[in-house]
Formats: C-alpha cells, sequence, structure tokens
C-alpha cells in the first residue's frame, strides 16, 4: 500500500512539474548552454589566429606599431577572462566579456584596413590563408551569436511568463544576459575582410601651365667707341 501511495505521488510530481513548466525551463536552460558553448569555441578560434595574423602584418609593415600594439593587447584582455558556461549567470562579467570581444573586433578590423596598404603583405600567401580562415571564423561567430540570442530569448521569455515564472521563482531561474548593440545591424554583419581590391591610387597631380616666354629686351643703345688715350677730341670749325 504503502508503495503505491509512493509510486502515486511520484506521478503527480512529475505531471506537476511537467505543467508548471519546469521542464520546459530546464530543457531551454540547456539549449542556452549549448549555444553559449559554440560561441566560446568560435571566439577562441579567431584569438588563435590572431599572433600569427600580427607577425605576417609585422613583417611587411613593422612601422605600423600602434596598430599591431592595440590588436595585441586586445586579445591578451580577452584571454585574461575565464570564459566558462557559467559566465551566462553573472550579467556583469558578461558584459565584461563581450566589451572585451567588441574591442578585438574593431582592433583586427584597424588592423586589416592598413594591410590595404601594402601590396606585397596582401600578396604573401600566408597572409591570405589567414584572411580566408578569420573570415571564415568571423561568419561562425555570427551564426553561433545570433543561435545564442535566440535560445536566450525563449527562455527569457517562458520565465516571465505565467505560470513559468513562478517555478522559475521556485527553483532560482533568473533571466539570462544577452548580446547588446548601440548598431542592431553591427551584430548580424562580420566585418568586411576583402585583400582583393587593388589599393586606391593616387591622382597625378594636374600639369601646371607652361611658364610664359620673358619679354625681349629693348635693345641697348650702340655705345661710343673709346677715345685713344693721350688723344683730345677734336671740335669741329
Amino acid at each position: 500500500m504503502i508503495r503505491k501511495l509512493a509510486a502515486f505521488l511520484a506521478v503527480a510530481a512529475m505531471l506537476a512539474l511537467n505543467g508548471c513548466g519546469y521542464n520546459d525551463l530546464q530543457r531551454k536552460d540547456e539549449g542556452i548552454k549549448a549555444a553559449w558553448s559554440e560561441v566560446l569555441n568560435q571566439y577562441q578560434r579567431r584569438a588563435d589566429l590572431v599572433p600569427n595574423l600580427v607577425n605576417t602584418v609585422k613583417g611587411y609593415a613593422a612601422q605600423e606599431q600602434t596598430v599591431l600594439t592595440e590588436v595585441t593587447n586586445a586579445r591578451a584582455n580577452v584571454g585574461a577572462i575565464k570564459a566558462t558556461p557559467e559566465l551566462v549567470n553573472d550579467p556583469v562579467a558578461f558584459q565584461k566579456f563581450t566589451k572585451a570581444q567588441a574591442e578585438l573586433t574593431g582592433a583586427l578590423s584597424r588592423l586589416l584596413l592598413v594591410a590595404e596598404n601594402y601590396p606585397q603583405l596582401k600578396s604573401d600567401a600566408l597572409f591570405r590563408d589567414l584572411q580566408s580562415q578569420l573570415e571564415g571564423t568571423e561568419n561562425r561567430i555570427t551564426v553561433a551569436r545570433n543561435r545564442y540570442i535566440k535560445s536566450v530569448q525563449e527562455f527569457n521569455s517562458t520565465v516571465r511568463s505565467f505560470p513559468t515564472n513562478l517555478t522559475a521563482m521556485l527553483f532560482k531561474m533568473d533571466v539570462k544576459p544577452n548580446f547588446t548593440v548601440e548598431n542592431e545591424a553591427a551584430i548580424s554583419t562580420p566585418p568586411k575582410v576583402d585583400f582583393n581590391k587593388a589599393p586606391p591610387t593616387t591622382p597625378a597631380p594636374s600639369a601646371s601651365p607652361a611658364p610664359s616666354a620673358p619679354a625681349p629686351a629693348a635693345p641697348k643703345a650702340d655705345a661710343k667707341a673709346p677715345t685713344p688715350t693721350g688723344e683730345q677730341p677734336k671740335k669741329g670749325y
């Protein structure tokens, strides 16, 4: 009798949890973790490309020290943040992480813009391979980030809806932080990396008009022949 009662209570509890949205919350929470892991994977892939990219550019454009230093420092800032699945549960740490990644994105864009001024660098086989990998990685980051955004939106909507909000409060499930940018179009558009475009040519200076020929000098009056020394000029009578 006791066993039957325990089994009945267990079934009732399962139905109650399912009806109050507990299972749905758990499923969506796991979806967020999977999406976030993919975001971290692609960000790490990009970070791994940076050292080789910087060294290759340095071989042709060592004088661009400011841009090279910006990229190196931005990567170091990204690496200093411990990116774990639990990061999505800490809005402050999440914001710090996304800010560091945005700074790296900006630094890489400036580096690639500078590279446009060096034709020999653009034709280097290693550099072209790195730019191809970087372009593919940026596309993967965009896809992974968009999946994470959708997963978080679904979870947060469920957490705020009745009656699942009561279950979320009971099990201490709060809304998850999401990507936010001032320009929403930037989040779905990876930086364009194109080194096939010829560098802009400097327009030739316009030919200045030929200077006008100087006016011919007026003919000088014939000078009188010098009088021989010792002779006085004769006066006419």
